[in-house]
């Protein structure tokens, strides 16, 4: 319909006020978001929870989730379906979404279903992969970012820390759990009771992981020693604990003396790079108390017990020396509904931002902290390390957009 050779839409458009202008000219992005199930071996997490998925279709955005993929957090189809996602009963069908979110890395058969200019937004595990690996992930052309090494307003990695945080507070429980005389230990319960002396914990590193041993331990009653190599990380610890907490820098002598005194010892080093440093010998483990419980968290990085093994979920404990070694990589995988809750919380406000601000490739020109995840872009190796590691050509990200 036409009014004197105007469109009535075109005089409509001038009439309308500032706001709804603005609203018109916004620069929103609908997200394809597809969710495989995990295949990994005891991978129990998902990247996003049933509440986190009906914000964001809530916003606008479209969620294809593989039928099951929620079953191992406790989290039925149902679920999601009543959230607003699609549940796919192919994977394939997932694999067509334009960002893909994983846990674990990509199996170089998921590779294979991706596509030229798709997303993949996952963790990267930089000690289980080789140059096959990342040659074949060239070889897609898609860009690919590892959450672990994504950064906030702040700079901290966020979902580290959360993760971190998680695996702290549950290593304790575990190690009361393997205390107990249910599960043939010395029956002590971890902490203390009037009158009875506190159950003796060490916690090696003052990171995250040991940050949050120490205050669950303390909030049990149990007398606490934390080891670090930096001062200033002890100096943090103590700072910011509610209680006095006994810190010393790794020394052979203080470190073995307390650890013949331990109940339990929880191993929570982390090194920036490559093996986490091996500080217990078998000799020192030799000398422990009878029964005594170590929780290697940092076994995912090699364990700083010289007598730790990487077990798994199913077998999570052996004996050596008469000390009970537990040492499962991927403690958070234990409580699984919790870890996706926390990964969600960092994943789902991220996505909402990417689409408010036009999709990726623009949310990812504004966002610094984003940009340290990303280690290919449309099929072009950006980081530094991976590199250097597997000797392949690698180009500045922040040249390239």
């Amino acid at each position: 319909m036409m009014t004197k050779n105007k469109p009535i839409l075109s005089s409509f458009g001038a009439l309308m006020p500032q706001e709804e202008m603005l609203e018109v000219k916004k620069n929103f992005k609908s997200l394809y978001i597809g969710i495989p199930k995990e295949i990994s071996y005891q991978e129990n997490r998902l990247s996003l929870s049933p509440d986190a998925v009906a914000l964001l279709v809530s916003n606008g955005h479209k969620i294809i989730i593989e039928k099951g993929a929620g079953e191992n957090a406790n989290f039925s189809d149902e679920d999601y379906a009543n959230a607003g996602a699609t549940i796919a009963y192919s994977v394939e069908d997932v694999y067509k979404a334009h960002i893909i979110l994983k846990i674990e890395p990509p199996t170089k058969k998921e590779i294979k279903m991706m596509h030229k200019g798709q997303t993949l937004i996952s963790a990267i595990q930089l000690s289980t992969i080789d140059k096959e690996y990342i040659n074949l992930l060239l070889k897609s052309e898609i860009t690919a970012i590892a959450f672990e090494f994504i950064k906030d307003e702040n700079g901290t990695l966020s979902l580290i820390r959360s993760i971190s945080e998680i695996a702290g507070n549950t290593a304790i429980l575990i190690a009361a759990e393997y205390l107990s005389n249910v599960n043939s230990g010395k029956g002590l319960m971890l902490g203390g009771v009037s009158g009875i002396s506190p159950t003796e914990v060490v916690v090696l590193g003052a990171g995250t992981v040991g940050e949050f041993s120490c205050r669950t331990a303390l909030g049990l009653g149990a007398s606490v020693r934390v080891f670090d190599s930096s001062i200033t990380k002890l100096r943090r610890l103590q700072e910011i604990s509610s209680q006095r907490v006994n810190t010393s820098i790794l020394q052979p002598k203080a470190l073995q003396k307390a650890l013949m005194r331990a109940d339990v010892v929880i191993g929570a080093l982390r090194a920036d790079q490559g093996r986490t440093p091996c500080v217990v010998s078998e000799e020192m483990v030799k000398k422990m108390k009878s029964g005594a419980v170590i929780v290697d968290v940092s076994i995912d990085q090699g364990g700083c017990f010289e007598s730790s093994s990487v077990t798994d979920h199913k077998n999570p404990i052996f004996r050596k020396f008469d000390v009970v070694h537990y040492c499962v990589p991927n403690i958070s995988s234990r409580v699984s509904r919790t870890a996706t809750f926390a990964i969600s919380n960092i994943l789902a406000p991220s996505l909402l931002k990417m689409g408010i601000q036009g999709g990726i490739e623009e949310y990812m020109k504004k966002e610094d902290g984003f940009r340290t995840g990303i280690y290919l872009y449309r099929g072009m190796l950006t980081n530094a390390v991976l590199g250097s590691m597997f000797e392949l050509p690698y180009k500045d990200l922040n040249l390239i957009i």
